[in-house]
């Protein structure tokens, strides 16, 4: 692979340990996908941000690297594992805090900006189109490539943090028009709501197998039904990128010979969302995965209608969603009501368990995936009405 006298002046150590030990990730990472040069990036997400998911070991390289380590570009955190400011209030341990505070002070030391969220497009980090990008955090990657028609290779925190470092990724994957056309044709049915873009997003993923495909029969959809529908497509098949015709930005682009073509009825739709329903009564009603924008914040609070909440209830969103939900008096008047606006965590991330939840209602298909894999939690998905309803009723 070739690279550029600044590039090896990294790899020899010339500008510090962080970024020798980062451009040896990349290097590796270039040979493994025989990617013939490194390319500059624009920006960069991280994740690997909760001390749940790095533990003692992931907190010491971190801190390793931020001895002399600096971010080249604008770089964004995921979730972490507790709200920073209402962490004693969610039940989070001294221990896991003070521990998940050490990681923060590390990545800020780097210049990485603790936005803390999943949607980094949402807080100030938003290429456009065709800018190349190293994100980890899958439901953050198939939106850039998808909507954004940014270019990014479903990144893994390492690897992200490594391009972060030096400014680099290996000029591979989806960073190359030819690898973003579509293979999987999926004729979708008629879709109502974000509900219905997340169980199809489910069913497709595995569907697709992988591979990126292209949805026909979908008029219209907005930046809520999208992010649900991509989340969803990460999560059950592993897919960092789709088109839908019509309507992202990239899905003329030629497709690959012999595309498989699929058809899919409101009748699969109903079968996801039994598959995905255990029939348990929810310990914690949950909006937010991906973290919810303001818009999303307005619906649930129009739909409450003014009635409290009688059971635990949370919304997950992004600090920058927090405080302009604030300046607008929107999370008052939910918080009034019984809803908690939680900050820079998702209970995928945070340590939900021992907060003592078993069980979740949602309307995610990737929280869904996720909280039973990870957490072996039980769960409930439902219309977004549905769960303000069994926020306030008790009746789902």
């Amino acid at each position: 692979m070739y690279l550029s006298r600044e590039e090896e002046k990294m790899l020899n150590g010339e500008f510090g340990y962080a970024k020798q030990v980062a451009m040896e990730i990349l290097v590796a990472l270039g040979e493994i996908y025989n990617a013939e040069k490194m390319i500059p990036i624009k920006s960069a997400q991280i994740s690997g941000v909760s001390y749940k998911n790095l533990g003692e070991a992931g907190i010491e390289w971190i801190e390793e690297l931020s001895r002399d380590g600096r971010v080249e570009v604008h770089t964004t955190l995921n979730p972490a594992g507790m709200d920073m400011e209402r962490w004693e209030e969610m039940g989070i341990s001294r221990d896991f805090a003070e521990k998940q505070f050490r990681i923060i002070r590390a990545y800020t030391r780097m210049g990485i900006q603790p936005t803390f969220t999943c949607t980094p497009y949402l807080a100030g980090n938003k290429p456009t189109l065709g800018d190349h990008i190293a994100w980890s955090e899958s439901s953050a990657v198939v939106y850039a490539n998808s909507v954004l028609g940014a270019r990014t290779n479903r990144e893994g925190g390492p690897s992200a943090l490594a391009s972060a470092l030096t400014g680099r990724t290996p000029y591979y994957g989806l960073h190359i028009s030819e690898n973003r056309v579509y293979a999987v044709k999926i004729d979708a049915p008629e879709l109502d709501d974000e509900y219905d873009f997340a169980l199809l997003g489910y069913v497709s993923g595995r569907l697709s197998k992988g591979r990126i495909p292209l949805f026909t029969g979908v008029e219209s959809a907005n930046q809520i039904e999208l992010k649900a529908l991509g989340a969803a497509l990460a999560s059950t098949g592993g897919v960092a990128m789709f088109h839908i015709e019509r309507l992202t930005p990239e899905y003329m682009l030629p497709p690959i010979d012999n595309v498989e073509e699929i058809d899919l009825g409101k009748e699969d739709l109903k079968n996801a969302a039994e598959e995905l329903n255990d029939g348990v009564e929810p310990d914690l009603i949950f909006i937010g995965c991906p973290h919810a924008s303001l818009e999303e914040l307005i619906i649930v609070l129009e739909r409450l209608k003014g009635r409290a909440v009688k059971k635990k209830t949370w919304i997950c969103v992004s600090r920058t969603i927090k405080d302009l939900s604030v300046r607008l008096g929107i999370f008052q008047k939910l918080e009034e009501l019984g809803v908690k606006v939680i900050c820079d965590t998702c209970p995928i991330v945070a340590p939900i368990v021992d907060l003592g939840v078993r069980s979740i209602a949602t309307n995610s298909a990737k929280c869904v995936w996720y909280s039973r894999n990870l957490n072996n939690l039980k769960i409930k998905i439902g219309r977004l009405t549905d769960l303000v309803e069994e926020a306030t009723r008790g009746c789902f």
